[in-house]
């Protein structure tokens, strides 16, 4: 029972803090202090300080900064404008026409990106003025590209993925081997779903007036070769064994600031633009990290994380019905956090669950990044939503009603993770790469 007063105690202490408009981050070092003053006889501040001085300075963290750096730099580029004119052609002729140019357009752009929100406002610039020019249904417009933006989550290269592998201290390259083929089988349910939506309301489809030889396709294809370039770049580079995950989003910036320069979008004002926009994305997740490790310490001091990992073993749950709680219990902590404040905020406790069920902590990390994804278009404070509106003025209820077919087919996912469990594993265990993050 004594677990179960440290857990109350510490939820409550959270929900105050955050109820009161405090930082995430902060109201995590709420949190620990209380724990460290209250349950342990470990000085607070000492502990506290080493822990965090710790998880800043890991080297790991440093591919953080630069993946964000570099889709700041492509987000000030004319590369949407590019993407939807190699796009067209070849999505035009798909059932659902050009709605697929939302998913396609969000796969291509995750893969360099990394950031859900990126990812959302890059294509929404290039699809959203195109699709209802051509007389798509605006709900469709809307809701496909709210959902097909959390791709941005788990293709590489992932925030969300730096981040849970920096706090389960897992090889981040791994992880991102891990996170292509789940990614891509996601973006393709998402496409089946327009798809099928094309054959059920024909009527909503505009009827193509432009028709366009294979020549003419492969000539426009061409605006899509720098950004497959630098895909190349940053993400073979990792594969091929050549650069640590860290190293490769070094190449990233160097490649994305040649592409500005090139399509003559990179000046000197839109250079310290995304070197500011960079600073205080990289900042305010590093403070989140920084709580995060101060809050995991002071749980193991209580033992609380050990103590909560023997409470699951005696009630004898399967692993699948455990993943089963976490996925409720994180689409419902979804709707007050973002996702990497989800990630960071519970692992201390979730961790140990895991590895005690005997569920490789590789292919959880893709489980989460499923579940997060959820939480990016669930109101109250799904990212996405917030982003969307932004973009199109729209109620957040129209928005989060369009994107509820994107959630379900997350939800349905989740249990192909489940049961297809090589699709997250297959690569990391067969593919030779670096070790280092």
């Amino acid at each position: 029972m004594e677990e179960i007063y440290l857990i109350l105690i510490f939820l409550f202490v959270l929900f105050l803090l955050l109820g009161t408009g405090v930082w995430v981050g902060l109201a995590l070092f709420g949190v620990a202090f209380v724990g460290l003053e209250l349950f342990t006889t470990r000085p607070a501040g000492d502990a506290m300080l080493t822990t965090i001085w710790g998880s800043s300075s890991s080297w790991t963290l440093t591919a953080l900064p630069l993946f964000i750096w570099m889709g700041e730099i492509l987000y000030r580029t004319r590369l949407s404008e590019d993407m939807f004119r190699g796009l067209a052609p070849w999505m035009a002729r798909l059932p659902g026409g050009l709605v697929h140019t939302n998913i396609v357009g969000c796969t291509i752009f995750a893969a360099v990106s990394g950031s859900s929100a990126a990812t959302l406002t890059t294509v929404g610039k290039m699809s959203i003025p195109e699709l209802r020019k051509r007389g798509y249904p605006e709900s469709m417009i809307i809701g496909t590209l709210t959902g097909a933006a959390t791709l941005g989550l788990m293709i590489p290269p992932s925030l969300t993925l730096i981040v849970y592998g920096v706090t389960v201290n897992e090889s981040i390259s791994k992880l991102f081997l891990a996170g292509i083929v789940p990614g891509l089988t996601l973006a393709l349910m998402f496409m089946t779903y327009v798809a099928l939506w094309s054959v059920f309301k024909p009527s909503e489809v505009p009827k193509i007036s432009e028709r366009m030889s294979l020549s003419q396709k492969i000539q426009e294809s061409r605006f899509l070769i720098p950004v497959l370039m630098l895909i190349l770049v940053v993400i073979g580079s990792m594969y091929l064994g050549f650069a640590t995950a860290t190293e490769a989003a070094a190449f990233g910036v160097i490649g994305s600031l040649i592409l500005a320069a090139t399509q003559g979008s990179l000046s000197f004002k839109t250079f310290i633009d995304s070197l500011m926009g960079a600073t205080r994305t990289s900042a305010m997740i590093a403070f989140i990290l920084g709580g995060a490790a101060a809050l995991s310490l002071a749980m193991g001091f209580t033992g609380l994380p050990r103590a909560l990992a023997e409470l699951i073993d005696t009630l004898g749950l399967s692993p699948f019905a455990l993943l089963m709680v976490l996925m409720v219990f994180y689409i419902v902590l979804g709707c007050f956090l973002d996702g990497i404040s989800s990630v960071v905020l519970t692992m201390a406790i979730v961790e140990p669950m895991i590895r005690q069920a005997g569920i490789d902590i590789i292919w959880f990390g893709i489980f989460i990044v499923v579940v997060v994804e959820m939480a990016q278009i669930t109101p109250p404070i799904g990212f996405n939503l917030f982003v969307m509106q932004g973009m199109t003025h729209h109620q957040m209820g129209y928005i989060a009603r369009t994107a509820i077919p994107m959630f379900l087919i997350m939800v349905l996912m989740v249990f192909v993770l489940i049961f297809v469990p090589d699709l997250a594993t297959y690569l990391p265990e067969n593919m030779r790469g670096p070790a280092g993050g």
